[in-house]
């Protein structure tokens, strides 16, 4: 393995005129094989920016302390998870910082799948896989008592579709709740249809960690999908 210096970086945005509630961990893309320093100008990286800051001014007025991982190195690189380490170093500093608050986890391709192994920290209440990139013979054991959500472009090519739902029903098996969302006319990057991938998130994440109600925190249409995501209805068309 290659020796790479330094530590991941956590940037770590609370509410202004209230004590912390709950806490995101906003985790970005990367690629399958890098050891590559990763470095905040990145586009993996500032794709996720918009997310942050959705996330901030939906969920300040509800307590909702917003951080923001950046990884050491760009690849998974096989067996070495890389960033599933970084994402356990994360969880670690907020529990330290936040004590039990409960976490939700939003990460967009790699970002997800790091995400998803990390669910069975004890701060994780909630995972939103936006695009993951999933396996065959991804775990879901450590979803057991938490809340799922992947949401994935009906015409992404670079991460599967298919795999993501199929990943969600295995997931259901164990999960308090797992749901899949298909995003129509979607790709990969997220930005065809970037308001509604920045609302399901937040909304998800408010509702699971806040106990805020879809309708007081998105769009009409987008607290429709919500409301079907929360009641347990999968898969759902957005």
């Amino acid at each position: 393995m290659p020796e790479v210096a330094g530590e991941p970086a956590l940037t770590v945005v609370t509410p202004a005129d209230r004590p912390a509630t709950a806490v995101a961990l906003v985790l970005h893309g990367g690629r399958e094989d890098s050891h590559a320093r990763v470095h905040s100008g990145q586009l993996a990286v500032a794709r996720m920016l918009p997310f942050a800051s959705t996330l901030r001014r939906a969920g300040g007025k509800r307590g909702l302390a917003v951080a923001r991982l950046r990884y050491v190195v760009r690849g998974w690189n096989g067996r070495e998870q890389s960033p599933v380490h970084d994402v356990a170093w994360a969880l670690g500093r907020l529990a330290e910082r936040f004590g039990d608050l409960p976490v939700a986890t939003v990460g967009h391709s790699m970002g997800g799948r790091a995400a998803v192994y990390c669910a069975g920290h004890p701060s994780v209440r909630a995972v939103v896989g936006l695009a993951p990139w999933l396996e065959d013979g991804d775990p879901v054991a450590q979803l057991a008592g938490r809340r799922l959500l992947v949401a994935h472009g009906d015409r992404d090519r670079v991460t599967s579709p298919a795999r993501s739902a199929a990943f969600t029903v295995e997931a259901a098996e164990v999960a308090d709740s797992a749901a899949y969302v298909s995003v129509r006319g979607e790709r990969h990057a997220l930005l065809r249809r970037a308001g509604l991938w920045h609302q399901l998130a937040t909304g998800f994440v408010l509702a699971t960690v806040c106990g805020a109600q879809p309708g007081d925190t998105t769009d009409p249409v987008t607290a429709n999908v919500l409301a079907k995501v929360l009641a347990g209805q999968t898969p759902v068309v957005a």
